[in-house]
């Protein structure tokens, strides 16, 4: 008779649960894909369903049904992909579509680095949440846009009130919400800063579980010493370090990237948090001001042009200008490339050697110096500097702590001549370096792409395939994904990306983007609410 009730048990649990599988309506099911699931395993042949946002099941699932089925046959099912370097804070607000980042596989952005920040973090993190982007969006607290708050373009120590007044700030923040602070210590007023300053900060945010993400004072001739003080900060202030867009530029510097990428192998192998993110590309961006001493900018706007217009002056500018130009190892200011001169958009795509050709100037260093400056006065450039050597590129890449991250804004589609790792970061890394040249392979790419910056800034339910993640997911064709966008035509979406899902919402389908805004804000482990 036991027997007999134990059968009946058995038999009505069986039943039982085919009743509820087959009850159970995912939101969306995408079937027969390459799943490669974040973790840098190899890939496997499978099945993942979404329901109410998250990532229900991963897996056969063939007897699950749902409301919509994408079918992935022949193409790779991975985590979406989050991108460390942004400066989007501005962009995401008039530009929620994001389509240059989604286009290319990013379902979350890291904002707020180099030193620059909304200064009011919760405030901008609501406001992310109200708009509703297509993309998500952590933040980090700016080191340049706190020291502005309380010293403006002060060229000096701060004082102890100065000091604790920053860190309080820097403490706010991590509670409004920020995933860390950065640092942008080539940009003013961050350069004025000494290494102590930033000690401090960095333990203001090292309390409540932060990052310190750093672009360091010096990525060419003095990288070394440059890296060292991040690597310092770090231990000092007993937190993680991320040195942004790693590099090493100047021709006179190219192949030493065995040395600067040792010491963060070193520092790893002491114990010490330390890893690092790139962009696959041999040239950088930012502003034109950099080929200025810093001297130039201290005290702001008025005193610099005091200073460009001033003979003596300009003329002590210039020297500098000439013996930095000279340590690079570069003929002259050919490498140095407008991506965006409001002033006179002409200039746009043209490098500093042929603008001063065609202002009729004198072909030679110390009249494109002069042209600089008289740029810089008025109004100053975007540029795209032709700085570093391909080897490098590849040697860095193959470092198993080294994420990508596109270090890009919101692109406006045709507008300027941006740098292309807007548009292509991701896709050149999977078309050009893991498919055509075999640098990483595909599963450590996506690693780097997903697990590994979410380990890193701390977001707990991002970067893998799991169930009850957050249904972040990009769909891409190994064999079709390849950057489109170049120097030349900056303007152009990734191939590939058949389809992004972002919190459980079709954003992409069939590499068009459906205008969907399913993003929200992401708050760092300290928030307060």
């Amino acid at each position: 008779m036991k027997k007999l009730v134990f059968t009946f048990v058995l038999l009505g649990t069986f039943f039982l649960t085919r009743a509820q599988t087959a009850q159970t309506i995912a939101d969306i099911i995408i079937r027969n894909g390459k799943v490669l699931d974040g973790t840098g395993n190899s890939w496997f042949y499978g099945d993942v369903a979404i329901k109410d946002g998250k990532i229900l099941k991963v897996g056969y699932l063939n007897g699950l049904k749902a409301t919509k089925i994408i079918d992935a046959k022949g193409l790779i099912v991975a985590p979406g992909f989050i991108d460390v370097h942004g400066h989007i804070e501005k962009d995401i607000i008039t530009t929620p579509d994001a389509a240059n980042y989604i286009l290319d596989g990013v379902t979350t952005v890291i904002t707020g680095n180099c030193g620059g920040s909304e200064e009011d973090i919760r405030g901008y993190l609501r406001l992310v949440d109200s708009i509703r982007p297509s993309i998500n969006i952590a933040s980090l607290i700016g080191h340049n846009t706190v020291r502005a708050q309380v010293m403006q373009r002060a060229n000096r120590a701060p004082t102890t009130a100065e000091q604790t007044r920053m860190d309080d700030l820097v403490a706010r923040a991590m509670k409004d919400g920020a995933v860390g602070l950065s640092t942008g210590l080539i940009y003013i007023p961050g350069t004025f800063a000494k290494t102590e300053e930033v000690v401090s900060l960095a333990k203001a945010a090292a309390k409540y579980h932060g990052v310190y993400a750093s672009h360091i004072r010096n990525e060419e001739n003095g990288a070394v010493e440059a890296i060292n003080e991040a690597i310092n900060i770090g231990k000092e202030a007993n937190i993680p370090v991320q040195i942004s867009h790693f590099k090493i530029g100047g021709k006179a510097n190219w192949g030493k990237s065995d040395i600067t990428l040792g010491l963060i192998k070193k520092a790893r192998e002491d114990g010490w948090d330390v890893t690092i993110d790139q962009y696959p590309y041999t040239a950088s961006s930012t502003n034109l001001g950099i080929r200025l001493p810093d001297w130039t900018f201290q005290g702001g706007n008025d005193s610099m042009r005091i200073r460009l217009t001033d003979p003596e002056s300009r003329s002590k500018i210039k020297k500098e200008m000439l013996q930095q130009l000279k340590g690079y190892a570069f003929p002259n200011y050919s490498y140095a490339v407008v991506a965006n001169y409001p002033t006179d958009t002409s200039y746009n795509g043209k490098n500093i050697s042929e603008i001063n050709k065609l202002l009729g100037k004198k072909s030679n260093v110390s009249s494109e110096a002069e042209t600089i400056m008289d740029m810089v006065l008025a109004g100053g450039a975007q540029m795209v500097y032709n700085s570093m050597n391909e080897e490098d590129v590849k040697y860095i890449m193959k470092y198993p702590f080294n994420m990508f991250g596109a270090d890009a804004g919101v692109r406006v589609f045709g507008q300027g001549m941006p740098h292309p790792r807007g548009y292509g970061t991701n896709a050149r890394v999977l078309g050009k370096y893991v498919r055509d040249e075999k640098v990483i392979s595909v599963e450590e790419a996506i690693r780097r792409m997903t697990s590994l910056p979410a380990q890193k800034f701390g977001l707990s339910d991002r970067g893998y395939l799991l169930p009850n993640y957050a249904a972040d997911i990009v769909i891409f064709s190994e064999a079709e994904v390849r950057d489109m966008s170049t120097f030349q035509q900056p303007h152009a979406y990734s191939k590939g990306f058949k389809h992004v899902i972002v919190n459980g919402e079709v954003v992409v389908e069939n590499e068009k983007h459906l205008g969907t805004k399913s993003g929200r804000a992401l708050y760092g482990q300290a928030f307060v609410k």
